[in-house]
């Protein structure tokens, strides 16, 4: 470390002086340091203290220096003044101000400097603006006004994902509602699974709309209840639409990975010329099954395929060529697959029941409906997922629940353990433009797992 003083003809290094003459020496650079500019006492302890210490760093003046004078002139300048434009009485211009927890219309336009009776009665009056005192915290409000406090515009969107605008015209305010335009964008969220799947969405922002997506795509190899893991892994490239740059809720996910026990999944959505659209895996196969393994969501299997047990209705042992699901009446029944209908109406002891022909040899029954879906009559069309009917307890049975068979070749098979055809790949005419879009969502999806194994920086 070394102390400098400036302005002086020769200079002296303290082994010169000795170390007898370090009080001297302080002095001395006190004395100079003065005339140069001014020096706090505090810095003149610490180069003090320094040299004590044994520091051979410190330089001083030589006796009987003397500095030369600096000559000073006063310079006098007239500047003038610029210029500043009065504020144009009807200039006007947009605010945008963020809802707050117990905010009113009024609240928010007293915020932004609106001091407007007129337009305040207008709000209060009418009819159309009614959502305007239905507002929601963290939603935006924009606001044009004039210099004077006026308000001559008003922009807020509601719930329902409708533009509610007032505009000023001439003495009085018109309402309209209107389909805003909608931007899409494309959004990249990923993480690490510590605890659960929701928790690592939510330390991410990723909505649970998307998170619950992101388990119906790959629910067909993972069992997100049971087979998740400390460590597993998630990137996902998903639609985010948005209205006048505000986020007005998530689409469909474009593109997932999903790595569960060292082992990784991928899906990509395509779009077909059609309008259709699915999940493939890099490769151009379906990860949809053909079928679904329960035509009931949120439920229990009461009794399995067995080839005897004790019939509850009958009092009798025989065997039982499907399963039961448990479900509250009126809990909707889903096709499990695309196919036919080729009956749909009261038969014996299934009661009110629905058959479907699929595609080859497979075929599926729901019986003891209480009613059937709309348009679901013989040769009536549905695709997988599809509801063709509600839980009852029609025909032979003591409780509401849903009676599934699965057919191959017109013989039951245990639809629980059954080894699900996958659903139809990427016709080979759409695959070379499904592997361009794959190879750059690819890109993105890498891009999340980079930044999950770099720990999030």
């Amino acid at each position: 470390m070394m102390l400098l003083l400036q302005s002086a003809p020769r200079i002296l290094a303290a082994e010169q002086i000795g170390w007898s003459s370090v009080e001297q020496l302080a002095i001395l650079a006190q004395r100079v340091t003065t005339l140069l500019y001014p020096i706090s006492a505090g810095r003149v302890g610490a180069a003090t203290a320094l040299m004590a210490l044994g520091v051979v760093a410190a330089f001083g003046l030589a006796p009987d220096t003397t500095l030369d004078t600096v000559p000073r002139a006063r310079v006098t300048r007239e500047l003038a003044l610029r210029t500043i434009a009065p504020p144009v009485a009807d200039e006007a211009y947009w605010q945008e101000e963020r809802v707050r927890r117990g905010d009113t219309v009024g609240s928010v336009l007293a915020r932004v400097g609106v001091e407007d009776s007129a337009a305040q009665n207008f709000l209060r009056s009418d009819a159309g603006a009614r959502p305007f005192y239905q507002l929601r915290p963290g939603k935006p409000l924009r606001v044009k006004t004039d210099a004077g406090g006026h308000m001559l515009g008003l922009r807020y969107l509601t719930q329902r994902g409708e533009l509610l605008t007032v505009d000023r015209i001439g003495d009085g305010f018109v309402t309209q509602s209107t389909t805003p335009d909608v931007a899409v964008s494309l959004e990249l969220r990923a993480n690490e699974i510590r605890g659960s799947l929701f928790g690592a969405a939510d330390a991410v922002a990723l909505p649970d709309a998307v998170t619950m997506q992101l388990a119906d795509i790959f629910s067909g190899d993972i069992d997100f209840l049971h087979d998740l893991r400390r460590g597993d892994r998630f990137s996902v490239v998903y639609e985010m639409r948005r209205v006048d740059g505000e986020a007005a809720g998530a689409g469909r996910i474009v593109a997932a990975e999903f790595v569960n026990k060292g082992i990784s999944y991928r899906a990509f959505l395509w779009r077909a010329p059609d309008g259709t659209e699915d999940y493939y895996g890099e490769d151009g196969k379906s990860l949809k099954k053909a079928f679904l393994r329960s035509p009931v969501e949120f439920t229990r299997v009461t009794s399995g395929f067995s080839v005897a047990r004790f019939h509850p209705f009958l009092q009798a042992w025989r065997a039982h060529k499907g399963v039961d699901f448990a479900a509250p009446s009126g809990t909707p029944v889903h096709a499990a697959g695309a196919g036919k209908v080729v009956f749909a109406g009261q038969q014996g002891g299934y009661g009110n029941v629905v058959m479907l022909q699929h595609g080859g040899a497979y075929s599926t029954v729901y019986a003891h409906l209480s009613r059937f879906a709309p348009g679901v009559k013989s040769g009536a069309r549905v695709s997988q997922g599809n509801v063709v009917g509600y839980v009852g307890m029609t025909g032979w049975a003591t409780g509401p629940h849903l009676h599934y068979e699965f057919r191959v070749d017109n013989v039951q098979r245990n639809p629980l353990t059954i080894a699900l055809p996958n659903a139809q790949p990427i016709p080979s005419g759409q695959k070379a433009a499904f592997q361009a879009q794959v190879l750059r969502l690819a890109d993105e999806l890498a891009l999340g797992r980079g930044v999950i194994l770099a720990g999030g920086e």
